[in-house]
C-alpha cells in the first residue's frame, strides 16, 4: 500500500518541487531544474522546445553551460514544424508518441500551452506507458508553460531563442504590445496572425474581455517605418486607456484622434475597426475609421462584408461623422478583421491575393478540420508564398468566432482552438 501511495505521490512531488524552485530561478536554469524534478515521477530526458516568432521551427531551450541537464550537444537544437512529429504535436496541441524511439522506452511530444496559445513542446521519455505517467506529463507541461510565460517577458535569452533573424525596432514595439495570438473560452475563439514578423511597422490588433463583452480592434497606421509603429502604439495605448475608463466605441476613436493630432499635428494617422461583442446576446457593435470592413462567415460560407459608413482615419481631423453600427450574430458566426496587406499582396502578373481568395482559404481549411490558429498560420504562409516570400506591406488578420453565451461551454472552443484531436 505504501509503495502505491509513493508512486502516486511522485507526480505531486515533481510539481511541488519545481513550483517552489521556480520563484528564484532564471530562465536558463529551467531545463536542469525540470530534469531534476521530473525524475520523481519517473520521467526522463525531458527537453524543452519553444516555437519561433513565425511558428516555423521549434528551438531547444538548452540552459546554462554549467548545467548537467539532458540538453547536451548531441540533441537536435532546431526542429521543423512542417512534416515532423514534434511539429504536429505543436500544431494540433496533441500528445503524440514517437514510435521510432527505443521500444524498451516510451517517448512523447507534449504541447506547451498558455491557455490556448502554443508556446512549444516537451520531449519526454519514460520506461512505461500508464495513465499516471500520461497525467504527470500533461501536468509537467502545464507547469513548464506557466514558468515560461512568467519569465519570458524579462528574458533576452528567450527572445533571442525565438527569433531566426534580426527584428527591426518597429516590430520590437509591436510584438511587445500585442496580446497572445490565440484565446478561447466557452463563448468565443479568437486568433490572430501578423506578418512580416520581423519588419512589422504600423499594423496592430487587440482583444480583451470585460464581463460578457469582448472587445476587438485592428489598426493600420500610415507608413512602413518606425514612426508607423509609434503611431500604432499610441493608438492602441489610447484605446486601452479609454476602454478601461468605460468609454464607448465612438468616444474611444475620438480620443485616439485627439492623441494622434496632439502628438503629430495631422501628419500621421491610423485606420481601424473597433468592435464590442456582447457574448450574452450575440450583438456585435462596431465603428469603422477608414478601414476595410470586417467579413462575416456563417454556416460554412462567406455571407458578406459588414458595411458601416466609414469615418475619416484617426489623426486626420476631417470631421466626418462616426457611426455606431450593429449586427446580430448567430452562434457559430465568424467575424474576420484584416488589413490591406492580406488582400492586396500581389503575385506574379501583379494580381492581388484578393478578398475572395482570402475568404475561400479560411473556409476550405476550416472544412478540413484544422484548428483556427493552424488555419491562420497556413494563411499567412500562403500570402507570403503568393508574394514570393516578401511582403511590401503589413498583413494582419484577427478572427473571432462566437460560440454562444455560456462561458462554461468549452468543448467546441477546445476543438476550434485545437485542444482536442481534429
Amino acid at each position: 500500500m505504501l509503495a502505491v501511495e509513493d508512486r502516486n505521490g511522485g507526480g505531486r512531488r515533481m510539481l511541488e518541487g519545481l513550483l517552489a524552485a521556480s520563484h528564484l530561478m532564471p530562465l536558463e536554469r529551467l531545463p536542469a531544474r525540470v530534469a531534476e524534478h521530473a525524475a520523481a515521477a519517473d520521467l526522463a530526458d525531458v527537453l524543452i522546445y519553444v516555437g519561433d516568432v513565425q511558428r516555423n521551427v521549434l528551438r531547444l531551450l538548452a540552459g546554462c553551460v554549467e548545467d548537467a541537464g539532458p540538453a547536451g550537444e548531441s540533441e537536435e537544437a532546431e526542429l521543423k514544424v512542417e512534416g515532423t512529429l514534434p511539429g504536429r504535436a505543436y500544431q494540433y496541441a496533441q500528445v503524440l508518441t514517437d514510435s521510432s524511439a527505443d521500444t524498451r522506452e516510451h517517448r512523447w511530444w507534449v504541447p506547451l500551452l498558455d491557455g490556448t496559445e502554443r508556446l512549444g513542446v516537451l520531449r519526454i521519455t519514460a520506461a512505461s506507458d500508464t495513465a499516471r505517467i500520461r497525467q504527470d506529463m500533461v501536468g509537467l507541461a502545464s507547469l513548464v508553460s506557466l514558468i515560461l510565460v512568467s519569465k519570458r517577458g524579462h528574458s533576452d535569452s528567450y527572445q533571442r531563442l525565438t527569433r531566426t533573424e534580426p527584428m527591426n525596432i518597429a516590430a520590437e514595439m509591436q510584438w511587445h504590445l500585442m496580446p497572445p495570438r490565440t484565446y478561447a473560452d466557452g463563448r468565443v475563439v479568437i486568433s490572430a496572425a501578423m506578418e512580416p514578423a520581423y519588419r512589422i511597422s504600423g499594423d496592430a490588433f487587440d482583444y480583451a474581455t470585460a464581463g460578457p463583452v469582448v472587445h476587438l480592434s485592428i489598426f493600420d497606421a500610415m507608413g512602413h517605418d518606425t514612426a508607423a509603429g509609434l503611431t500604432a502604439n499610441l493608438a492602441m495605448a489610447t484605446c486601452r486607456n479609454s476602454r478601461r475608463r468605460n468609454a464607448g466605441l465612438v468616444e474611444i476613436t475620438e480620443r485616439i484622434e485627439e492623441a494622434l493630432i496632439e502628438q503629430y499635428g495631422k501628419t500621421r494617422y491610423a485606420t481601424g475597426i473597433l468592435a464590442g461583442l456582447d457574448t450574452s446576446t450575440g450583438m456585435l457593435t462596431w465603428v469603422n475609421r477608414g478601414h476595410h470592413p470586417p467579413v462575416i462567415i456563417r454556416g460554412g460560407r462567406w455571407i458578406s462584408e459588414l458595411h458601416c459608413p466609414p469615418a475619416h482615419p484617426m489623426g486626420t481631423g476631417l470631421g466626418l461623422k462616426t457611426t455606431l453600427c450593429h449586427e446580430q450574430l448567430e452562434p457559430g458566426d465568424r467575424i474576420v478583421f484584416y488589413t490591406d496587406g492580406i488582400t492586396e499582396a500581389r503575385g506574379l502578373g501583379d494580381v492581388e491575393f484578393g478578398l475572395e481568395r482570402f475568404t475561400d482559404f479560411l473556409l476550405r481549411h476550416h472544412a478540413d478540420g484544422l484548428p483556427v490558429p493552424e488555419t491562420l498560420r497556413r494563411l499567412i504562409h500562403a500570402v507570403l508564398e503568393y508574394h514570393d516570400g516578401r511582403l511590401e506591406d503589413d498583413a494582419t488578420v484577427l478572427f473571432c468566432e462566437w460560440l454562444g453565451p455560456d462561458p462554461d461551454f468549452t468543448t467546441e472552443a477546445e476543438a476550434l482552438a485545437g485542444l482536442t484531436p481534429p
